[in-house]
Parts: structure tokens; C-alpha cells; sequence
């Protein structure tokens, strides 16, 4: 008797079991967010990482698969993270799936410990910037650029005039900046883990296994696995979706009044930000 009224009990209020909130962060870090594309910012995190934190569980997993992307947003979810951990007094383990690099590292950074496949990428503790010029194409079509500014520095690196000297000067002094933030903070929740490595902090990125001996993972495996020898076989994972609007649906793509302009401009957006994300998946080889 006593067995049949178990197996009718929800899972969650079965003796034993142990439900764990999983958070999956996938894709580019971008500020913003698109209609067609969403990105991986803050402001569309921040629902799905309230709602985790909110669950009567020891521990909140979180999934990253992420080549990096804006920093100051990567900053922002990672502090999210640690100030949804202290306030609900929970751990965060966080499982890196293909790649955790640059800013997909730096918000696995959140995690009390972190668990890598063998064959994932981490790393690329650095900052890129990337662009191109056009000044030549542009006189070769006979095309006049006029630019006029109110502050000399106003029209830094336009990709339409001759790169000069003092703004590439200017845009690395930003970058060192950014570098030793990163750094500090890689120092700060990894400590004596890591390894004494002159690559460590390059730019480089590692396999799973690789980053493992250098101390940026905890240990190799996969969620599932982890979470069961954690917490034991009866281990439940519910994975954490978009909060739902008033009805229980996600808000549609458009607003009912949209404007085809507005519908033209978001595919726009769409796929100039599809291209900006294959070319960080790409330098991963991803």
C-alpha cells in the first residue's frame, strides 16, 4: 500500500528524489535581442536564471555552450549568476557542452565548479576586435565620403576612411583594459587551481581534458552523470524554459500590428547577427 501511494505522489515529493533546475545558455553573446534571432544577453537570461534560482534545490545546473561574444554582457550574466547564488544560497555547477571560450568562459566562471566533456573547447582568456576597411573600394567607385564631427575623436575607426595610427593605439589601451578584468576575474574564482602557464591568459584555447591539467574545469563528464553520483540515482533534471505570458504562450514573433517595415528591418538584423555569430562559432573550428 505504502508503495502504491508513492508511485502516485508528483516525482518531486518522492522520498529520495532530488529535482534539479537546469539553465541552458546557448549561442553568441550579444547585446540586445532580435525578434527572428534571439541572442544570449542578459535581458534574455535574466528570466529563465530567476525562475532556476527560485526552486527548492540544493544546487542549479547550468549548461553553457557559448564562442564568446560581448563582454560587457557575458559580465552581466555572470554577475547575475553569483547574486542569484548567495541570495538563494545555492550552488552553481556548470557543465560546458561544445565550447565555453572568451565571454562562454567567462560566465562558467559563475560556477562553483565546472565540468567539461573531454572534447570541449575552453579558454581563449582574451579580446578580439575585428573589422574591415573599405576606403579604397569606396575611391575606386568613385564614391566621396564625408564625415563631419563635433569632437576630434568622434569618428574613430570608421571603416570608411584610412585606418590611423593614434585610434588603433586607443582601441588596444581599451582591450588591455578589458584583458586585465578578465584576467582578475579568472584569478579570482579559479585561484590556486590553476596551472603556472605562460598560454594561460594569450588567448589560447584547450580541449576538455587539456583544460582540466591547467585548472580552468573541475573535473571531465557529462550533466546527467555528474549530477546523479551528486545527488543520487532518484536525480531529476527539469530544464528551465522562457517564462510564458498570461495565457501560458510565448509571445509571438510579432505584435499583431506590426508594420512591414518593422518585420523587414528585424530579418535584417537577423542576418547580419546570424553572420557576426558563425564567425565567432568559426573560430573554434565549430
Amino acid at each position: 500500500m505504502k508503495d502504491t501511494f508513492a508511485r502516485l505522489l508528483p516525482q518531486r515529493l518522492r522520498s529520495g528524489t532530488v529535482t534539479i533546475p537546469v539553465v541552458r545558455l546557448q549561442g553568441a553573446i550579444l547585446a540586445g535581442g532580435g525578434a527572428l534571432r534571439p541572442q544570449l544577453s542578459l535581458a534574455a537570461t535574466a528570466g529563465i536564471l530567476e525562475k532556476a534560482f527560485s526552486h527548492s534545490a540544493p544546487a542549479v545546473a547550468i549548461a553553457v555552450n557559448s564562442p564568446g561574444g560581448s563582454p560587457v554582457q557575458a559580465r552581466l550574466i555572470y554577475r547575475r549568476i553569483r547574486d542569484l547564488a548567495t541570495e538563494k544560497k545555492k550552488k552553481v555547477l556548470v557543465y560546458v557542452e561544445d565550447v565555453a571560450a572568451s565571454g562562454g568562459y567567462m560566465i562558467a566562471l559563475a560556477g562553483d565548479e565546472i565540468i567539461a566533456d573531454p572534447s570541449s573547447i575552453v579558454g581563449s582568456i582574451g579580446v578580439v576586435s575585428a573589422g574591415f576597411g573599405f576606403h579604397e573600394m569606396i575611391r575606386k567607385i568613385g564614391v566621396e565620403r564625408r564625415v563631419h564631427t563635433a569632437g576630434r575623436n568622434k569618428a574613430i575607426l570608421d571603416p570608411f576612411q584610412p585606418e590611423r595610427k593614434e585610434d588603433v593605439e586607443r582601441l588596444k589601451a581599451l582591450q588591455l583594459e578589458i584583458h586585465e578584468m578578465f584576467i582578475g576575474l579568472v584569478k579570482e574564482r579559479r585561484g590556486s587551481k590553476l596551472a603556472d602557464d605562460p598560454d594561460l591568459f594569450t588567448g589560447a584555447f584547450w580541449t576538455g581534458g587539456r583544460g582540466l591539467e591547467l585548472g580552468l574545469v573541475d573535473g571531465l563528464g557529462d550533466m546527467r552523470s555528474h549530477l546523479k553520483s551528486r545527488f543520487g540515482e532518484k536525480t531529476r533534471l527539469k530544464l528551465i524554459g522562457q517564462p510564458r505570458g498570461l495565457f501560458g504562450r510565448r509571445l509571438p514573433l510579432f505584435a499583431a500590428g506590426a508594420q512591414a517595415a518593422d518585420i523587414a528591418a528585424a530579418a535584417t538584423d537577423g542576418i547580419l547577427t546570424a553572420l557576426e555569430e558563425q564567425a565567432l562559432w568559426r573560430r573554434f573550428g565549430l
